[in-house]
């Protein structure tokens, strides 16, 4: 097994959420693309970051220790500069709390399938281990040698993707993955490149690719649903005439808005797209969102 190391900031144990079965997910850094309602913001940058938890500083003074002087306490409040930033480690050794914690840690291939297989017991009725991220193809090395690693183990495997990779990757890493989520979020160009950075020429062209390719019928094609920004009748309506005139019996969800995400914002400096949250939508709204995927030609529909 070669030696290469995965840069990871979550792996969260006996999921139900990330595909089928009890999963362990593994969510991976780094990302091309940066969508303004992004449910893990700490997942997109590549580079490990210290992060600060105000509700656990108990003002002790202690990071006041560090030489890089990254931190300031004024009055009752802890500022972090992450330009100055030098040694992210030495701020989580030395906080009593775990106020300041880094966003992720390097993980070899040997350690995360050691995690995995202690919760191989729990695969057993159809689970597995899912990658996501992030986008777990961002880090094409780790995630290929996991997958293959997995598959040797014979553990049922998932991906979460925006398939913003280069199509000669894809054809590698294709045959080791079981379940394969793919995200297409916004089908209009000029709108997809407005809120998620990229231009979804490739990703629709990968999309294309895999529905007409021998692992189709292991695909998922997914859309959250974003106020404002994907939920709306145009758009569902342009993505699954598009996927269903590939492939007429594609699988495809639709996923509601999760309003959780705008409270990690704080922690990455960064603003969330809805300064208003919007709450989950209800079983009705996700009704009509259905209506309109089913009378775009969406046969095999997961609700």
């Amino acid at each position: 097994m070669k030696m290469i190391k995965g840069l990871v900031f979550d792996i969260q144990r006996f999921s139900t959420h990330d595909g089928d079965g009890i999963r362990t997910t593994v969510f991976l850094k780094g990302c091309p693309l940066h969508c303004v309602w992004c449910q893990n913001p700490e997942g997109i940058s590549p580079e490990k970051k210290l992060v600060y938890f105000p509700n656990k500083c108990i003002f002790c003074a202690s990071c006041l220790q560090i030489a890089d002087k990254a931190i300031e306490i004024s009055g009752n409040k802890l500022i972090l500069s992450q330009a100055k930033v030098k040694n992210g480690e030495r701020y989580e050794e030395i906080c009593p709390t775990g106020a300041l914690k880094m966003d992720s840690r390097e993980y070899s291939i040997e350690e995360v399938l050691e995690i995995v297989m202690s919760d191989q017991a729990f695969f057993v009725h159809g689970g597995g281990v899912t990658l996501s991220g992030g986008e777990p193809f961002f880090q094409k090395q780790f995630t290929l040698e996991l997958l293959k690693n997995l598959q040797k183990n014979h553990i049922h495997t998932a991906v979460e993707t925006s398939l913003f990779v280069d199509q000669d990757y894809l054809l590698q890493v294709l045959p080791y993955i079981d379940t394969l989520f793919a995200d297409l979020k916004v089908f209009d160009a000029a709108r997809h490149q407005k809120i998620t950075s990229v231009n979804p020429q490739l990703i629709q062209d990968n999309i294309k690719y895999v529905l007409q390719s021998p692992h189709r019928n292991k695909v998922v094609i997914r859309t959250p649903l974003i106020p404002e920004y994907t939920a709306f009748s145009e758009n569902i309506r342009q993505i699954c005439r598009y996927i269903t005139d590939i492939f007429p019996d594609v699988k495809y969800e639709l996923l509601n808005y999760n309003p959780l995400a705008k409270a990690k914002y704080e922690h990455v400096e960064a603003s969330y797209c809805f300064e208003d949250n919007h709450p989950l939508y209800s079983a009705s709204e996700m009704n009509g969102f259905y209506a309109m995927a089913y009378q775009a030609g969406i046969k095999n529909l997961i609700v």
